[in-house]
């Protein structure tokens, strides 16, 4: 007989506790069902199941037989679905949330180059500084830092890794003075993010390890772009995404600061409410989107633009160098479709339920 089936037989025995109600509700006959039963326990040399006139019970291998044999139809369910999703036109809808300045700078040469591939789909962008329920709210795809709260529900995978940069203008810094050690931090008014999101101090890595300084803050937004024009007009220090002012750095009308150290990278990852039945948008986007920043500049090549002196104020750069110098300055990752086997949607908190939140942030 057909082992596969017979195995869903017994796990259906199993969960349903009856013969005659697995059998109805597979809609094969009683005998079928136990004869299914009977070659699986021939074939394994041993018995499954305890049949009394009135109960079933799993024997001690049965217990064991039915945990893995439920784990390896659900597998199967997996791949077969995968490989149908895969075979159907990506059309519809396409429900997309993203942090806003993130989704300014980054999610329109990826929408242009998606729309032309899957003329079918119609992209629906939601840009937004706040949590978001994936599920509850009815988004297919989300752009997430990766302090989300997670969900057993809500799969994640890295999309890109973020720099921040310590910056300000030449003229700010002529008026003031250049900021050489993180504690010189203290001394200059600093155009910061609200502490909600990554708290009151800094934590800097430099050649005599980490510092960790909490700056003077003379201005808080809940928006980088926004921080970064307070810097453009010499307001300040600002701490801002490598890839929101790479164009500012190579153009001198921003300047990098404190560049012996590094503060934590910001991961920026993909959210889906599960992997079972992906539809084929949502799939063929989460895998044009790793592709995407897959061939981005990294975050190396942003900082050696800065190192070759196109940082400095009044390094001269031509008009097609600047032009050529894209402003992004992120670390890529693998596509899905060579991840997806490997992939485990997060496990939740074991102490307390939690909702299917994710964080977005204001880069």
């Amino acid at each position: 007989m057909d082992h596969l089936q017979s195995m869903r037989v017994f796990v259906r025995v199993a969960d349903l506790g009856s013969f005659a109600r697995a059998a109805s509700a597979m809609d094969i006959s009683n005998a079928v069902a136990t004869r299914h039963v009977a070659d699986l326990e021939g074939r394994l040399g041993t018995r499954l199941l305890n049949r009394t006139t009135r109960s079933l019970s799993l024997t001690e291998s049965g217990q064991v037989y039915l945990e893995r044999a439920r784990q390896i139809l659900d597998e199967l369910e997996d791949v077969e679905q995968m490989v149908v999703a895969r075979n159907h036109e990506p059309v519809g809808t396409l429900r997309i949330v993203a942090p806003v300045v993130f989704g300014l700078h980054n999610l329109a040469p990826v929408l242009q180059t998606y729309a032309e591939r899957y003329p079918k789909v119609i992209p629906d962008v939601t840009l937004v500084d706040r949590q978001v329920d994936l599920v509850e709210e009815g988004f297919d795809v989300g752009v997430v830092i990766a302090r989300q709260m997670r969900s057993a529900s809500i799969v994640t995978r890295r999309l890109t890794t973020g720099c921040m940069t310590v910056c300000a203008t030449p003229a700010y810094l002529e008026k003031h003075g250049m900021p050489t050690r993180p504690e010189h931090l203290l001394e200059h008014p600093c155009l910061s993010l609200p502490s909600e999101y990554w708290g009151d101090e800094r934590v800097f890595t430099g050649p005599d390890g980490e510092v960790r300084v909490r700056p003077t803050n003379v201005i808080v937004a809940n928006n980088t772009e926004m921080l970064r024009q307070f810097a453009l007009l010499g307001m300040g220090i600002a701490i801002l995404p490598s890839y929101l002012i790479g164009r500012d750095m190579t153009r001198g009308k921003l300047v990098r600061l404190l560049g012996d150290y590094r503060l934590p990278q910001v991961e920026i990852n993909i959210a889906y409410p599960s992997r079972r039945h992906l539809p084929a948008k949502v799939r063929t986007f989460i895998d044009h989107l790793v592709e995407h920043f897959s061939q981005t500049p990294n975050s190396l090549l942003g900082e050696q633009w800065i190192k070759d002196g196109m940082g400095n104020p009044g390094a001269a750069i031509s008009a097609e160098a600047s032009e050529m110098m894209p402003p992004e300055a992120f670390d890529g990752a693998e596509p899905l479709s060579r991840l997806l086997d490997s992939e485990l949607p997060a496990k939740p908190p074991t102490k307390a339920p939690v909702r299917r939140h994710s964080a977005l942030s204001p880069l």
